[in-house]
């Protein structure tokens, strides 16, 4: 992600300590700690509720946006975390007044913001939930947020909410409450370009899903995803898919959709030619780099490197694309490929089939590209295979800046797992050492 937006995001979160020293004089220090802490949670909240508008300019600002996403999720992970020490650390003061029911009823909301946030959380990196469900329930995260500000508004406090720090957190509120009233206002008052299923053709085991554009078209580059939302599939929220064709004259779109969990199985299976989708986007920086290039596509991570190899001028830098597949029968998109390879001389297609040649691995590709060290690599595919790329690309000479792969996952668990399975690495190694 962009450092500009983690800049933004620590200035933020710093900016109360510019009054703070006023404030503190002879106050209870742990209180203040707990009273930052109640803001800082309430800060960090509305950067998340920001970040999930979508609108343009987040992503010059954040980042690209499976990037955005990540940050996203851990500034709601560090608002909860903020709220409970918040909650746990005495906060009250002396001398701030008498408790009347409006503050009894903002230490009440406060509680229940404190308890929902909890529980959306868990939820949230419970990944053994339907995406489904939790996409239904992550949208109450925005009802806390408003019960936050209100706690903040009304509860007693060492200033006045019309102070220099008051009206710093007004400012706040409102671009929170701001981008929760338009994640939360109905579809037909947000920007998106109206489409239709104009053909469904097999593609191994995926479909590739041709869309015509019924107004104004979707602009696109190569390598971009959008979110799509399809009417009469039982599936109301959008989903995000790549765009796998290069930019048409018409504004025509192409995505390609494999059936690998609950949610895409349901869509595939419900899509008929005719389907009225409304498309929003388009989102992401994929496939930027220059240079002599190495393209790593697994699965249906072939999406966005057809439509980078179809936008491939004759004059583009070098690249060799390694398609790791099963077989030629079950995967996607092999044909077209083939076909863009042999008309195109920069475009070099090794395809990987694991049932022949065993599992793919970063060794391997010394034997179709040789020196790595003045080469990007970039990739789409299963997360596993792109942490084992991530370990083993530096040992033959690729640096972390010039490995490139979208991490578009909208909901992530916290990664203790694989912080389990590092620790393990390091015990054996110390014990075979």
């Amino acid at each position: 992600m962009k450092k500009t937006g983690l800049a933004l995001v620590a200035l933020a979160l710093c900016a109360p300590f510019i009054w703070w020293p006023s404030i503190a004089q002879g106050r209870d220090g742990i209180a203040l700690f707990s009273q930052y802490l109640g803001l800082g949670a309430l800060i960090a909240m509305a950067f998340s509720q920001l970040i999930a508008t979508r609108w343009r300019g987040i992503e010059a600002v954040f980042g690209p946006l499976d990037q955005s996403y990540r940050l996203h999720k851990w500034l709601g992970i560090g608002a909860m975390v903020a709220v409970l020490l918040h909650d746990t650390i005495d906060a009250e003061m002396r001398g701030l007044g008498a408790e009347t029911a409006l503050v009894e009823l903002a230490e009440t909301l406060g509680e229940i913001s404190l308890y929902g946030l909890l529980i959306l959380v868990v939820i949230t990196i419970a990944t053994f939930i339907p995406y489904h469900l939790w996409k239904w329930t992550h949208r109450f995260i925005g009802i806390f947020f408003v019960m936050g500000a209100f706690h903040y508004l009304f509860i007693l406090k060492p200033f006045k909410n019309g102070d220099p720090l008051g009206l710093y957190m007004a400012v706040v509120l409102i671009i929170g409450l701001a981008a929760y009233v338009w994640t939360s206002a109905p579809r037909r008052f947000r920007p998106s370009r109206p489409y239709e299923i104009s053909k469904i053709t097999p593609q191994g085991d995926a479909i590739a899903v041709d869309l015509r554009a019924q107004g104004r078209p979707l602009h696109h580059q190569a390598g971009q995803f959008a979110f799509f939302r399809f009417s009469g599939a039982g599936v109301n929220e959008p989903h995000p898919f790549t765009i796998s064709a290069a930019p048409q004259s018409d504004g025509d779109l192409r995505l390609t959709i494999a059936p690998l969990g609950d949610l895409t199985a349901r869509i595939s299976r419900a899509l008929a030619v005719g389907q009225s989708v409304t498309v929003d986007g388009p989102f992401g920086r994929f496939g930027r780099a220059k240079g002599a290039q190495v393209w790593i596509a697994a699965g249906i991570g072939v999406t966005p490197f057809v439509a980078l190899a179809q936008a491939m001028t004759e004059t583009a830098d070098p690249v060799t694309m390694i398609y790791c597949i099963r077989d030629a029968a079950s995967a996607a998109h092999v044909d077209e490929l083939t076909r863009l390879a042999a008309e195109n001389p920069n475009l070099t297609l090794v395809l990987w089939q694991s049932r022949e040649r065993g599992r793919f691995s970063a060794k391997a590709m010394t034997e179709f590209v040789g020196e790595l060290s003045t080469k990007k690599v970039l990739f789409c595919g299963p997360v596993a295979m792109r942490r084992d790329l991530s370990r083993t690309l530096p040992t033959l000479g690729v640096s972390q800046k010039n490995f490139h792969y979208e991490e578009f996952e909208i909901r992530t668990g916290l990664g203790l797992r694989r912080f389990a399975g590092w620790l393990w690495e390091q015990r054996e190694k110390r014990q075979s050492s």
